[in-house]
């Protein structure tokens, strides 16, 4: 997923006016646009703080910066600063986040991003972009780059497989991607990497008459959007490689709460707070957080 971000950076590089600022990391990825681009890319040093103002005050000029890290680096490490210098002011900064969930689980708990979509959505005017595969996030990008707002773009790790063969339009934002169609009442949703276990049928909450979607455009703006995308449905299970609180799935709920005039079922399946100080690789942590 990360190759295919680069490769929509820089096929929109000579047609916006985009900056790639990295935190000293990101190198075996970022080089194509590095050698494309060399005027706009920044290696702002291990200073995520310094990072994100910097972003903001290029934004503030007519720039569109993304910046590019480690996911715990651009969301905790330098909260206030998204918060005061690009949220506030509505900059339209791209917080790029690589290895959201539990992706470099086997680095430590200090390498868990399972509290982000809590803390970047509770930021005003963010918008979340957590695409479930690279085809995803390819047709997703230029949803992105019309955006005027701030944006927290959640990617895998690396490696991820499509799982989408191909999407004939473009991501709207609040809507969902049908995966598994079976004009069923009942629907699993996910947003971002946790598609692949969503269209997995060795789960035990999987039942073979369950639509399945992914919804990876969503945030504060776009609640009115997603209940119109939901409200048939009877049932939903909402799963995230989030902790439950504050994540995708509550946001669901606060969606149909402020609009809902049905009896939609809504169950959230995300993380157990055990694991937060466990290590281990990404599957092998994400089953042990849902319980599966």
């Amino acid at each position: 997923m990360r190759n295919t971000f680069i490769n929509s950076l820089i096929n929109c590089a000579d047609k916006t006016d985009i900056v790639l600022i990295v935190g000293d990391l990101g190198f075996s990825v970022i080089e194509p646009f590095q050698k494309k681009f060399p005027d706009l890319f920044i290696n702002a040093g291990v200073a995520e703080q310094n990072m994100m103002g910097l972003a903001a005050g290029l934004a503030s000029e007519g720039v569109r910066p993304f910046v590019y890290s480690i996911a715990n680096f651009p969301t905790f490490r330098c909260a206030e600063q998204v918060r005061n210098d690009v949220a506030y002011h509505n900059l339209p900064v791209v917080i790029v986040s690589v290895g959201g969930g539990l992706s470099y689980g086997n680095m430590g708990y200090s390498h868990h991003a399972v509290q982000d979509f809590s803390l970047m959505r509770s930021m005003p005017n963010m918008r979340i972009f957590a695409p479930g595969d690279p085809v995803e996030l390819d047709k997703g990008f230029e949803k992105l780059i019309e955006y005027d707002g701030p944006t927290y773009l959640r990617l895998g790790r690396g490696g991820e497989d499509n799982i989408h063969s191909s999407l004939d339009s473009s991501i709207y934002p609040g809507t969902i991607i049908k995966v598994i169609d079976k004009q069923s009442s009942r629907l699993v949703l996910s947003t971002g990497a946790s598609l692949k276990y969503a269209v997995s049928e060795n789960h035990a909450f999987f039942e073979k008459d369950y639509d399945v979607a992914s919804m990876p455009i969503w945030g504060m703006d776009l609640k009115q959007e997603a209940y119109n995308s939901l409200k048939h449905y009877s049932e939903i299970i909402v799963i995230e490689d989030h902790l439950v609180d504050g994540g995708f799935g509550s946001w669901i709920l606060e969606s149909f709460n402020q609009f809902s005039e049905n009896d939609t079922s809504i169950k959230l399946l995300g993380l157990d707070p055990k694991v937060t100080n466990m290590v281990g690789d990404q599957d092998y942590l994400n089953k042990v957080g849902w319980s599966l």
